[in-house]
């Protein structure tokens, strides 16, 4: 079985500048891979540009065998690669239910997860379904939107910072839940975050950008060393 998300020489960028240079990567099915790297060095963009919210300029992105470059952000959901975004991008004025069900209008039919069974993963949200999604914690709102992503039953999860604006408890609440699902469901991930603690805990390798390309990859070893990851994290 291939990789279930590559991407061979992907350039792309905001306005007449390019911030991603010739990346490539790989998630096989089964997988937690990190993006690692300090702030503006493409992360996001990275992210952003494999959900289809950014174009490519040039460069390939295939999903389970299928060359998926051109096709829009919705269309690349409902091939199943569910998005949560920096900043988790609630309807904060919506209330838990209907932000999760808004999430399962997305593709309905796909759909795996019935509500139980999110309400399972996160029993919080079913006894604040009727709460208002803004007024919920910053961690609590990460994992409202992690649970609006996976309602479709997803086989590719890309998560972007989900640290980011979280007290340190929920960070590893999220940590091994991402482990849990990974190791129960048939899912990927491709995790980008600058937390040591949560990619400690989550990532099986991961790769490193530097100015908008791939300058180290990472495996299990160097990412126990905490000394190594420091390096690429640092200011």
């Amino acid at each position: 079985m291939g990789p279930i998300l590559s991407t061979s020489g992907l350039r792309s960028g905001y306005g007449t500048g390019d911030v991603l240079r010739n990346v490539s990567i790989e998630v096989n099915p089964g997988e937690i891979v990190g993006v690692l790297g300090r702030n503006g060095m493409g992360k996001s963009t990275l992210m952003r540009t494999a959900i289809g919210l950014l174009p490519a300029r040039s460069g390939k992105v295939v999903f389970e065998g299928e060359d998926i470059t051109r096709e829009s952000a919705d269309l690349r959901a409902r091939r199943g690669i569910g998005y949560v975004p920096q900043g988790r991008e609630i309807f904060p004025h919506l209330t838990v239910l209907e932000n999760l069900q808004i999430g399962r209008l997305v593709n309905a039919r796909r759909g795996r997860y019935t509500l139980d069974e999110v309400y399972q993963w996160f029993p919080f949200l079913r006894e604040r379904e009727r709460q208002r999604g803004g007024t919920l914690s910053g961690g609590q709102q990460e994992m409202l939107a992690i649970a609006r992503a996976l309602v479709n039953g997803p086989s590719l999860l890309l998560l972007d910072e989900p640290s980011d604006g979280v007290q340190p408890s929920i960070v590893q609440e999220i940590g091994a839940f991402i482990v849990d699902l990974v190791a129960r469901r048939a899912i990927a991930v491709l995790l980008v975050e600058q937390n040591i603690d949560l990619i400690q805990t989550a990532v099986h390798r991961a790769y490193v950008l530097e100015k908008g390309s791939v300058v180290a990859n990472l495996e299990s070893d160097d990412i126990r060393d905490t000394e190594r990851l420091t390096e690429f994290l640092s200011v």
